[in-house]
């Protein structure tokens, strides 16, 4: 072959290899415009993403740790599949951070099939279990930032099957706060304020403006996340976030529970099981609007779920599943005028959607909700949500009621973008709770 000739090879090879990345670049993103914390396959339940040995926390590691996260979900068609996993690199409002590629954040492979599982034993119900340790060594995240977890078929990036959020951070800031009573005088009794400050000296931050993101959220509730603040005060490189009228969120009350680790022997929150059916109805005590009730203290679990199971060795695949049924009494058995009735917790995935959405009966003068749930102690709570206003934001004050006093779990992210940077880094976090840190 002639000089000339290999030449022409090698740019005709170089030509193809571009297109190749930039379709592939394209396909990524194109499929990438996915919703965090979102199932899209039916057969898919009981999706969890923590860190190792605790369920009861937010998923996150730390940059270049030994930091492990645990995945867990349950396939109900009862026969394995190819289960595949790639991680997305994201900005400080969750929106693919497109100006970096995934060879710059991802260290190893951008694919990587779930190769452990193990079908349901003891169970009636008949699933596949699928379970993962992260970062696996195949694929680590390099950049701190927040990250996109999605599962996906055989294989191809269009067929997903859920996602999940996860952060990496690389602690380099100090995150300091605390729990308020707001100034104004009809918050005071009602709502909590959270201040906080960042120690962020050695960022060089220029323009706090364009360079410096916060982000609160209380109880894991990322659609009430509260962000798009600027510090009113900067003092000797340390950002000051304690202004009069920001991050002030209602109280609340303690969360309602439902302990079913147990479908043998009924819990103080069970009214009747439905033996006879497969699978299993439990049908919990009927929920009253507390809105006009004392507050009174008891520990709760802001809206985590556990999967346990009293009976079992493993409760990943070993724990039944049954249909539960809650209810939620109106004092006068009518539905409240021109509101939805949303159930929310970590079992309806902290969204307010179809899936939370509880339907009124009128034979029972009731809102009723049935939930296909694993075996496992619940937590949860009802709010509503204006039919008509678009604006609204979901409310807990006409079911559950807001009260100062209410013990509430905070977590502030503080995110940093370097001039000429490429995406959020996150630099900074805190978790505080509102009876730890109360002033």
């Amino acid at each position: 072959m002639e000089h000339t000739d290999i030449q022409m090879y090698l740019a005709s090879y170089m030509k193809y290899l571009i297109l190749f990345i930039v379709t592939a670049r394209f396909c990524l993103n194109a499929t990438g415009q996915v919703k965090p914390d979102h199932v899209y396959m039916n057969d898919i339940r009981t999706v969890k993403l923590f860190p190792q040995n605790n369920q009861q926390a937010m998923p996150l590691i730390r940059l270049n740790s030994a930091d492990l996260l645990e995945l867990h979900f349950d396939d109900m068609s009862g026969f394995p599949k190819n289960y595949y996993y790639t991680i997305e690199l994201c900005n400080a409002d969750w929106k693919p951070a497109d100006q970096v590629s995934p060879f710059d954040y991802i260290k190893g492979f951008q694919q990587n099939r779930l190769t452990q599982y193990r079908m349901s034993s003891i169970a009636n119900a008949k699933y596949v279990h699928y379970q993962a340790t992260m970062p696996d060594r195949n694929c680590v995240p390099t950049k701190s930032g927040n990250y996109l977890l999605r599962v996906f078929l055989n294989g191809d990036t269009s067929q997903v099957a859920f996602t999940k959020r996860f952060m990496v951070v690389d602690q380099r800031t100090t995150v300091g706060a605390r729990v308020v009573q707001p100034m104004d005088n009809q918050l005071m009794q009602t709502h909590q304020k959270i201040q906080f400050s960042v120690g962020a000296r050695d960022l060089n931050i220029l323009n706090p403006q364009q360079q410096a993101k916060v982000w609160v959220v209380q109880n894991n509730r990322w659609d009430e996340a509260q962000t798009n603040v600027q510090p009113p005060f900067i003092r000797n490189g340390v950002l000051e976030y304690s202004g009069g009228w920001e991050f002030i969120f209602p109280a609340g009350k303690e969360y309602r529970w439902a302990d079913l680790r147990s479908f043998r022997f009924e819990s103080d929150r069970v009214e009747r099981v439905d033996r006879f059916a497969r699978p299993l109805d439990i049908y919990m005590k009927p929920d009253a609007i507390r809105n006009n009730l004392r507050y009174a203290f008891f520990s709760d679990r802001n809206g985590w779920d556990e999967i346990d199971n009293t009976e079992s060795v493993n409760p990943w695949w070993q724990s039944d599943y049954a249909n539960v049924h809650f209810t939620l009494a109106t004092a006068d058995k009518k539905p409240l005028q021109g509101k939805n009735v949303y159930m929310v917790g970590e079992l309806t995935g902290n969204q307010v959607g179809d899936t939370s959405l509880m339907r009124f009966d009128e034979a029972t003068g009731a809102y009723t909700k049935t939930l296909f749930l694993k075996q496992g102690y619940y937590s949860y709570c009802y709010v509503t949500l204006d039919k008509t206003d678009r604006q609204a934001r979901p409310d807990v004050s006409a079911t559950e009621g807001n009260y100062w006093e209410t013990e509430n779990e905070y977590t502030i992210f503080f995110y940093f973008r370097s001039m000429g940077g490429r995406h959020d880094e996150l630099l900074g976090i805190n978790t505080i709770n509102s009876r730890a840190v109360r002033n």
